[in-house]
């Protein structure tokens, strides 16, 4: 057996089920031999679309996606991708094919090229050792790294040579048990929302998968709860659910953030992104921060609190501390209240079975009726020609069915679809943008698309993003994804547009002329609608009423006088 064949079927034995990938010499072996031991091979049209797909499927089922590719070019092409994704933390193996000879062409260094985007370096080092190196670089991605697996060429074509006494295939993982906060910690975390009069929750990636701890805890204390982007949906149907904390974050989410009096985040990094640089945290805020990585505590801005451990074993370990359990079962129960006599919208004084915290009956009303964007009022700048994208998202979030993934592109649109887009839960929304990279939203949304093909995958693109991702159009219409696209198109990079513009540079660098986009999409094998106006989106609930045998591309002409408001807030951070 060749080495390529054996590190393939290894990987399988593992538990690798789906392999994303664009197939060269280099890994043409070691691909078949995945797909002969049980994996699914995906077929990229591009490197980079490719990596970003299993990145994508990786954050959507939790499990470590993997991706295969060519010596050289392959992994060059793939390095956006895999810098995504090691900025993220994502589980992600890229099984990089290499020429070791220094005077090929095809040689670059691997594992330099690797460090240089933070992503782990790993290698099989000899045909002995091959299976034990691909299953150190598989554990080491397991526990939520990006790690680059270079597979020489020579090593992969040398037979494989078991080592003394090996019976055959490597053996499974081991079960990693998460780490437990220390009793010091538990008791000072439970001593501060104790006393918090406004606690806030921002959960971030790592949070994902806990929200009932979270929300027994927050039920014990009164906290509200808010995210980070990458978990929106985490405390949907709450009714102290805030949405998303930081630029997205509607007037009401952003003005009860800024006056808690205790902010923790769980398993969220605090950056510059999710707490408006800072702005969110109020003087008077006591800012506590919870990861199981030691290292990741106060890197973006300094916390009177962190503590060490797993999301879900330190709620649980406050929560027993406080000593409460909620009154109500299940999901969004909360602790019985008693109103402040001191004002009709303050929070409430803990009865005899627990704290009410922020929370009040008054509160609770003000959340249902104006925290969600498209309850924020606005004028409709919808002129015939080109429709508003608040307009647009809001038709959309009416017209697509609930049981729906949302992924969206970078730029000045990405809010539209972010926070006008409802979604289920933290699985329907796939958010790849710790790399602030444009291109990336159509093959997030296809990696999503196949991980949980029970829903609807919407990606959300500006017109500049769609177009340098767009050969994975043809992606979508070979497998057959019944996805809908929709192309925010204000014929501009308008992140630019909107930053420079007001300074009198000049734009031409960053103006295209009309592009039918529609048109390129049915070239593809979609079916494709231009729409400039609420009317125009009638095809759309013909097309979701129907077979949906096609994808669907909807090139809306949106309205870009000016930038979104995310866009300033982020500009105030440049």
């Amino acid at each position: 057996m060749r080495v390529a064949d054996a590190v393939g079927r290894g990987l399988a034995g593992l538990g690798v089920s789906t392999v994303f990938g664009v197939v060269g010499s280099g890994n043409f072996h070691v691909t078949n031999a995945l797909v002969a031991g049980g994996a699914r091979f995906v077929a990229a049209r591009h490197e980079g679309g490719a990596t970003v797909m299993a990145d994508a499927w990786a954050r959507t089922t939790g499990a470590v996606g993997v991706v295969t590719v060519h010596q050289g070019p392959g992994l060059t092409n793939a390095m956006t991708g895999i810098a995504e994704a090691a900025k993220s933390r994502t589980p992600l193996l890229v099984l990089a094919a290499e020429a070791p000879e220094i005077r090929s062409n095809f040689h670059v260094d691997v594992a330099g090229l690797a460090a240089a985007v933070g992503a782990v370096a790993e290698r099989l080092y000899s045909p002995a050792s091959a299976l034990a190196d691909a299953h150190r670089a598989y554990a080491t991605a397991f526990g939520r790294r990006t790690v680059v697996l270079a597979l020489p060429l020579n090593v992969q074509a040398a037979q494989y040579q078991p080592a003394p006494g090996e019976p055959g295939p490597v053996p499974g993982l081991r079960r990693m048990f998460p780490p437990a906060p220390a009793a010091e910690a538990v008791a000072a975390l439970a001593g501060l929302l104790r006393e918090a009069r406004r606690p806030v929750f921002v959960a971030g990636r790592g949070a994902r998968g806990r929200r009932a701890e979270l929300e027994r805890l927050a039920d014990a204390c009164g906290a509200l709860l808010a995210t980070s982007a990458v978990a929106k949906g985490l405390f949907r149907g709450s009714p102290w659910n805030l949405d998303v904390s930081g630029g997205f974050a509607s007037p009401l989410a952003a003005g009860l953030i800024s006056e808690a009096d205790v902010i923790v985040g769980w398993g969220c990094s605090l950056n510059m992104w999710t707490m408006r640089h800072g702005k969110l945290i109020g003087p008077q805020a006591t800012l506590v921060q919870v990861d199981d990585d030691a290292t990741a505590i106060g890197v973006h801005r300094p916390v009177h609190l962190g503590v060490v451990g797993d999301v879900a074993e330190t709620a649980r370990a406050v929560a027993g501390a406080l000593g409460a359990e909620r009154r109500q079962g299940g999901r969004g129960g909360e602790t019985s209240l008693v109103r402040d006599k001191k004002s009709p919208d303050a929070a409430g004084v803990p009865d005899a079975a627990g704290a009410a915290g922020y929370r009040s009956g008054a509160l609770r009303e003000r959340i249902a009726a104006g925290v969600r964007w498209r309850d924020v009022p606005y004028k409709d700048e919808s002129d015939g020609e080109r429709i508003d994208p608040r307009a647009l998202s809001i038709a959309l979030d009416d017209l697509l069915p609930a049981e729906r993934t949302v992924a969206v592109d970078s730029g000045n649109f990405m809010g539209y679809p972010s926070m006008y887009l409802s979604v289920p839960d933290e699985a329907g929304f796939c958010f790849t943008q710790a790399f602030q990279s444009i291109g990336l939203g159509l093959a997030t949304a296809i990696g999503a698309a196949i991980a949980r093909p029970d829903r609807l995958a919407v990606a959300a693109l500006g017109d500049g993003g769609a177009l340098m991702g767009v050969s994975e159009l043809e992606t979508i219409a070979r497998l057959g994804l019944p996805m809908v696209v929709v192309v925010y198109d204000d014929e501009a990079y308008g992140a630019e547009v909107h930053h420079f513009g007001p300074d009198g540079d000049p734009l031409d660098t960053v103006r295209f002329p009309p592009a039918d986009i529609a048109a390129i999409g049915r070239g593809f094998g979609f079916e494709g609608v231009t729409v400039r106006d609420a009317a125009g989106l009638a095809p759309v609930r013909g097309w979701l009423d129907g077979p949906r045998e096609r994808p669907l591309l909807i090139d809306a002409k949106v309205t870009s006088a000016h930038g979104s408001w995310w866009l300033e807030e982020a500009f105030r951070g440049h």
